[in-house]
């Protein structure tokens, strides 16, 4: 039986077709097509389910990359979205802007993106790594949210996007330690369970607009330093 013969550029066959990009620029090379864009500087988004460590884990690498004497910034998404937020009088505390309209959280989640870059730049220059501590999956009361939607990511232009992953007992036993936040739409194995399998779609879905990597750590329960290990590595092989 014989099978169509595939067609590569470069070969000799005259059906091959040349990207689009190069279609309606006859005079432009395929090796010209602009790439996607990225920051002079490594930049890292660290995401997670609320309780599942994230902060104490970015402390942890914090600890590494300062007795490495490296330069890094670890920003917090939120805390930027939380100033602008409470200079506006749209909120008291953090947990509040998740019910705010979609559309104020969009904004907001624009504003912040900017801000962050701006400052990282500003800090790091074209050194270092910039880790943006935030949320892939946001539950409000509308419905499941994406915390990296198109305008966000194109903004953070990340080179590799971080999920930590707990087991959901563990998150939850950690929901219920903290007594600084106010999580009860999340208190649930179940809800837990269901925000942990849409992150990892939303952080895929939110990679492709960027190209960037998604790469998935385990906090051990007792041990961040594992996870915040495995982060240390991941931004030394993006260099």
């Amino acid at each position: 039986m014989s099978g169509h013969t595939p067609s590569f550029p470069g070969s000799k066959r005259d059906d091959y077709k040349a990207p689009a990009a190069c279609v309606e620029n006859p005079g432009l090379e395929p090796e010209a097509i602009k790439m996607v864009e990225r920051n002079p500087f490594t930049t890292i988004i660290v995401t997670g389910v609320p309780g599942v460590g994230k902060t104490t884990v970015l402390s942890h690498v914090s600890k590494i990359l300062e007795e490495q004497g490296k330069p890094f910034l670890i920003l917090n998404f939120g805390d930027f979205m939380f100033s602008e937020a409470k200079k506006r009088g749209l909120v008291e505390h953090r947990d509040q802007m998740r019910h705010l309209p979609l559309r104020e959280q969009l904004r907001l989640q624009e504003y912040a993106a900017e801000a962050i870059i701006e400052h990282a730049t500003e800090k790091l220059g074209s050194q270092g790594t910039l880790f943006v501590d935030t949320h892939a999956v946001i539950k409000t009361s509308t419905g499941y949210w994406p915390g990296l939607p198109q305008g966000v990511i194109t903004r953070l232009r990340p080179d590799s996007i971080v999920l930590i992953e707990s087991k959901p007992e563990e998150i939850l036993a950690r929901q219920e330690r903290d007594k600084t936040r106010v999580r009860k739409d999340l208190a649930s194995i179940e809800a837990i369970t269901q925000i942990m399998e849409l992150a990892r779609v939303a952080a895929m879905a939110s990679a492709t607009f960027v190209a960037a990597s998604v790469f998935i750590v385990y906090n051990v329960e007792g041990d961040p330093s594992i996870a915040a290990k495995e982060i240390v590595l991941l931004s030394e092989k993006l260099r």
